[in-house]
């Protein structure tokens, strides 16, 4: 009898636990935001491994995104394909978006959700002077609108109008997109859709999302700071950070500090802009100014050619982001906000302002004051000038410019001026030949006078 009692409560408990079990599987949250880079395919990769380990019943992506690169955006399709975890892509929050890029990752789900408010479409940028029929290259749009196509036709979506989106750039809000039955549900927020997807069947298992425990995987620190870069401004910022710490290097020669930071702030621009739509035209140009800047620091012509350089700056700044060539639909339409030109041009001329004044200022002092004081002194030349270098005068470092003929390392220099902020030299034996040459002269003249 004993007996009979405990297989019978062992059989009503078995389904119980069995129920709690599967209540008790959590559901993963992971949120993308801001442009698609290899730094987000690896997240979603690491996110949706870590789901698989800990047998979630259930990965939430939310989403805004301008888009990115197809590259990464297709990474991202594949591991939400491939994952054997159910999926739901969710757009939020409310003004959020999933254009280009974000389309694709948005159909790639088992679950497509929007919030209110939010937009889905290709928004990929028009370049430059093409014609209107000649937006797209033909064979990057047919590959991308079959790509769409595909994704929505495995999960039943809408495929023309995914299709159309990419051909003609077509864009709805969420309202229109269930309507047309572009996504599968609208949600006020997380707990709505846990709520909504509740003992609905997704990728053939039964969900219990109810009350499911959350877990938000948010991205580590690397996987942040290099996403957080790729942002248009960021980047921009980066790359105007990594200039002006050039012109303080040379301004200043023992400033080391800032030659180190120009060099990182130039690796972390570049590693930006390699996830962005660069118009290389328009490097050229921020390269032009750069060299404008440096040619007015170095030479007596700083304010002048300072506000020439700005024209290229500034024109480079505008087109930075700014395609000429046809690019994939996948690609955001971005650009630098046009404040933040204005404040980098700002500093750029308020810092050739300061040193111009430093200059004059030195200029004005005594002739035995400031860097004037060093003219006629002797010293060694740290490296070879050629023309430009350093040499040791008075027991400082100077930045220096040979006249006359380049210098060895090593070499005893004799200042004879200052160029800018470099003090001009020759080297000590041409001096004294020099000197040497005068004293014969006035020798030979006593002579012929006698």
């Amino acid at each position: 009898m004993v007996f009979i009692v405990l297989a019978a409560l062992l059989l009503s408990v078995g389904p119980a636990a069995a129920q709690a079990e599967a209540q008790a599987a959590p559901v993963v949250v992971l949120d993308v935001s801001g442009v698609i880079n290899p730094f987000s395919a690896r997240y979603v990769e690491r996110g949706l491994a870590l789901a698989r380990a800990e047998n979630a019943q259930l990965v939430v992506v939310t989403l805004d995104t301008p888009g990115g690169l197809e590259t990464s955006m297709r990474d991202i399709v594949q591991r939400l394909l491939d994952t054997p975890v159910p999926t739901a892509v969710y757009v939020t929050p409310q003004g959020a978006r999933a254009t280009s890029a974000g389309m694709f990752i948005l159909l790639a789900a088992d679950v497509a959700v929007m919030a209110p408010a939010t937009h889905v479409g290709a928004a990929h940028p028009v370049p430059l002077g093409a014609e209107a029929s000649d937006v797209m290259d033909e064979k990057a749009t047919s590959d991308a609108a079959a790509l769409v196509r595909s994704l929505a036709e495995r999960h039943g979506r809408n495929a023309a109008w995914a299709e159309d989106a990419v051909r003609e750039n077509f864009s709805v809000i969420a309202s229109e997109a269930l309507e047309i039955n572009v996504i599968d549900l609208i949600a006020e927020d997380l707990d709505d859709l846990l709520l909504q997807l509740d003992q609905q069947e997704v990728a053939g298992q039964t969900l219990r999302t109810a009350d499911a425990p959350v877990e938000m995987r948010p991205m580590n620190f690397t996987e942040r700071f290099f996403h957080v870069i790729t942002e248009p401004n960021i980047a921009y910022l980066l790359l105007s950070l990594g200039t002006l710490l050039v012109l303080a290097e040379l301004a200043d020669p023992a400033l080391t500090v800032a030659g180190v930071g120009a060099v990182i702030a130039y690796v972390l621009a570049f590693m930006a802009l390699g996830s962005l739509p660069v118009n290389w035209a328009a490097i050229v140009l921020l390269v032009v100014s750069a060299g404008l800047f440096v040619l007015g620091l170095l030479t007596d012509t700083e304010p002048i050619v300072t506000f020439i350089g700005l024209v290229p700056f500034i024109l480079g700044s505008l087109l930075l982001f700014a395609p000429f060539t046809p690019t994939s639909p996948a690609v955001p339409d971005v650009q630098v906000n046009p404040w933040v030109i204005v404040l980098v041009a700002v500093s750029i001329v308020g810092f050739s302002f300061v040193v111009f004044r430093a200059i004059m200022a030195v200029r004005r002092q005594p002739p035995r004051a400031g860097a004037e004081r060093l003219v006629g002194q002797e010293g060694t030349a740290l490296t070879d000038l050629d023309p430009g270098g350093q040499v040791h005068v008075e027991f400082e470092d100077w930045s220096a410019v040979a006249v006359g003929g380049n210098i060895s390392a090593g070499e005893r220099v004799r200042v004879t001026g200052l160029s800018g902020v470099r003090l001009k030299v020759e080297p000590v034996a041409s001096a004294a030949a020099e000197t040497a040459g005068s004293s014969a002269q006035d020798s030979s003249a006593t002579h012929k006078e006698d």
